[in-house]
């Protein structure tokens, strides 16, 4: 999608999906935790760092290990005429607690420390910047990489400090007045002390003070720079960095704040679409992202299905909007479903900012900015189970969010689906790239109808499983299956290889191609 170059060459050839690697992978016969269960994945800009959050209030972020040993300056490494075999891989790097539950006394109700959101901020002086936020509470992270200070060998040798209190003890009795370094008497600064102080009769042996150094080794410190509070009554679904890189936006059912990083008692509501009776409500907002390039543009997703991109040098408050993306309704083919179904749960804009892609229920749509008839391109997801609506209704699988994340390059979408599958689409013009690919560590098996397994915390995240242990595959001929126990709903792109991460319950699964 970056050009004709790519149209005029012929779509390229699907890729061919590997595992590399899996955190927190999943063990038979243990419980699975509801508090280790991934709720957001992010890579930073670079793509040498990867966060996650949990539904337990914990951040763990990871860093990439197989760049490091690339040595040669940027030249030299031009110069290198073919890429590198090596796929991506990642270690543990760190996690900190950023949320606890809270309780909030004036509505009496409870705030789950789940992270909803993670999103990187610019590095600065060596240090990890990140926002993470709950359904009410936005933070400000740093990372950063600290010297150990340790206690030394005491400085003054014990044996020593005896013998300076007997030379202090002959000298004292020796002499007839023993005058102080404040010029006071020892005498004088016995009566004056309270009664229950009392010094030996030779006096004070000599201090023995611990040294405190600075050792050549580091450790990672996560800190809480700000706090961003107070200023949503919904539960915060969205939270987007600016490519101004000073402020930030944060979205609920209702409304979108902006904020300044630096100001965190402050924010400014530009987007309300609450009604003055709340009866007349007919929509939420779902999702809103920033624009990757340009500073006064936003897009917002909402519950009937249409993507509102606004201009933030309109108006203080944009109640109106620039462009509407939607899709035509289709005549006689409303249900009750309709409208369920056709809430955007995603947005994400492409990397050069101009098409943005939107998962539905059913559906990956990615739009161009320039084109808001419709869609240019449309790719089916959970077609196969709409005669399964009302079941899915029933069981509430009907309202999960999926998310959906473009690659680096623009030329292929991707997005998650039950029984811990996930869908890679081609979207080239003249593209049949449609590949369905399993959370495991055998991608590319057909889907297999499975219980839904225990899981291993995150916790014990530090067991990695490399590429090239092969599980036994038990294939089922019902290839479209469905276990909406299992659902991958997180997932994110590389900013510049074919590598994807992505959550099957606590457990962290990367690919690349």
């Amino acid at each position: 999608m970056n050009g004709g170059d790519e149209v005029a060459a012929g779509p390229p050839q699907p890729l061919e999906w590997k595992f590399s690697q899996v955190f927190g992978e999943r063990a038979a016969g243990e419980e699975i935790q509801e508090v280790d269960i991934i709720s957001a994945i992010e890579f930073d800009k670079t793509g040498d760092h990867l966060a996650t959050g949990d539904r337990g209030g914990r951040v763990v972020l990871f860093e990439r290990t197989d760049t490091r040993d690339v040595g040669g300056s940027r030249r030299d490494l031009e110069r290198i005429d073919h890429t590198l075999s090596r796929h991506p891989e990642f270690r543990y790097k760190t996690e900190f607690q950023s949320h606890e539950p809270e309780f909030d006394y004036l509505k009496s109700l409870e705030i789950e420390e789940k992270i909803n959101k993670i999103r990187w901020c610019q590095m600065a002086n060596g240090a990890l910047f990140l926002l993470s936020t709950n359904d009410k509470t936005i933070k400000f992270w740093k990372v950063q990489e600290k010297k150990i200070k340790k206690i030394s060998e005491m400085n003054v040798d014990p044996s020593k400090a005896v013998s300076n209190g007997s030379i202090a003890s002959s000298s004292s009795s020796n002499s007839h007045r023993t005058c102080l370094a404040n010029g006071g008497s020892p005498e004088r600064s016995y009566n004056s002390l309270c009664n229950d102080l009392s010094f030996p009769p030779g006096g004070v042996p000599s201090l023995r003070l611990p040294a405190v150094v600075t050792s050549h080794e580091t450790s990672l410190v996560a800190r809480c720079r700000r706090v961003y509070a107070h200023a949503h009554d919904y539960h915060i679904n969205s939270i987007s960095n600016n490519s101004d890189g000073e402020t930030f936006i944060s979205a609920d059912d209702l409304r979108i704040n902006l904020w300044n990083l630096e100001i965190s008692n402050q924010s400014f509501n530009i987007v309300d679409v609450k009604p003055a009776n709340m009866e007349d409500l007919t929509e939420v907002i779902t999702s809103a992202e920033f624009h990757p390039t340009h500073c006064n543009l936003l897009a917002y997703s909402s519950s009937k299905g249409c993507i509102r991109l606004i201009d933030l040098r309109q108006s203080a408050l944009l109640d109106s909007h620039a462009k509407i993306f939607e899709e035509p309704e289709q005549p006689g083919s409303k249900s009750f479903f309709t409208e369920i179904i056709a809430s955007i749960s995603d947005i994400k804009f492409g990397r050069d900012g101009r098409y943005i892609l939107s998962r539905d229920y059913m559906t990956l749509k990615l739009w161009d900015i320039n084109m808001d008839a419709g869609p240019v391109a449309t790719f089916q997801v959970h077609e196969y189970l709409r005669p399964k609506l009302c079941d899915l209704y029933e069981n509430d699988s009907i309202f999960d969010k999926f998310e959906c994340c473009l690659s680096g390059d623009g030329l292929r979408v991707a997005t998650g689906s039950y029984s811990n599958l996930f869908r890679v689409f081609g979207c080239v013009l003249g593209s049949t790239e449609a590949t369905t690919l399993e959370a495991s560590k055998n991608p590319m098996r057909k889907p297999v109808q499975t219980p839904s397994r225990p899981s291993r915390s995150l916790s014990s995240i530090t067991r990695v499983v490399r590429r090239g242990a092969a599980e036994s595959p038990s294939v089922d001929a019902n290839g479209n299956s469905i276990d909406s126990a299992t659902k991958l709903l997180h997932l994110a792109w590389h900013p510049s290889e074919n590598s994807i991460a992505c959550a099957a319950a606590n457990s962290l699964y990367m690919y690349y191609a």
